[in-house]
């Protein structure tokens, strides 16, 4: 009879400490301090585990990104566009060699923010792809580009001072953008939106910033 007790205590210290190391693998994500349809694809973005459990300074690898719109990104590595090409690249610069953002390229020149941008430590960009300006049409792009202070502001709207992943976006639910309006972050994963813009693809790493490619562009709140 002693024996067969010690056996059932020792079952359940087992099983309590199973339960235990099951449960100990959560961690939350944040941000790091710190002054782009899409083709659709049944092929899935590989996840990594990082992308999973979230960075916690919210640097993400190529292995972390998501969405169907991350197909239309070149895929070979040797393209300054493609994923691996962008690593090494500040976020201006890694933007240029993207082919899904070369009208949010053109305005951040309108606008001569391409130096600011590359010289931030950590910031996250909301990045519209070429579609999304299209729709505001040909005038008002031009109309834009010729009012860089307008144009400036509008593009420092999608823009973050503060470096995040998708798991420190979830959890802030909202964030501060460089105009000082608030950002709102809704759903998860391929579901994910900002301001109600679908995340075409996410996490995308540059070497000063996570960059989420979106497909709308965001219009500022009335001061």
């Amino acid at each position: 009879m002693r024996k067969t007790q010690l056996a059932i205590v020792g079952a359940i210290a087992a099983a309590t400490l199973s339960i235990a190391a099951c449960g100990s693998g959560d961690t939350a994500s944040s941000g790091s301090s710190s002054t782009a349809g899409a083709a659709t694809t049944t092929t899935a973005a590989p996840t990594s585990s990082s992308a999973m459990a979230g960075a916690a300074d919210g640097v993400t690898q190529t292995t972390d990104v998501f969405g169907a719109g991350c197909a239309s990104v070149p895929q070979d590595p040797a393209n300054k566009g493609s994923l691996q090409g962008m690593v090494s690249d500040p976020v201006a610069t890694a933007a240029s060699n993207n082919p899904l953002l070369t009208k949010l390229v053109a305005a951040v020149g309108a606008a001569n923010l391409g130096d600011t941008l590359n010289s931030q430590a950590a910031i996250t960009v909301f990045a519209p792809y070429d579609p999304a300006f299209a729709e505001l049409g040909d005038a008002k792009f031009a109309e834009l580009a010729a009012d860089p202070a307008t144009l400036g502001k509008i593009l420092q709207y999608h823009v973050v001072g503060k470096r995040y992943d998708a798991k420190g976006l979830e959890a802030a639910k909202t964030v501060d953008s460089l105009t000082g309006q608030k950002l709102t972050i809704a759903g998860t994963g391929d579901t994910m939106t900002v301001n109600g813009a679908p995340v075409l693809c996410g996490n995308i790493p540059t070497k000063n910033a996570t960059v989420f490619v979106i497909g709308k562009v965001l219009s500022p709140p009335a001061a």
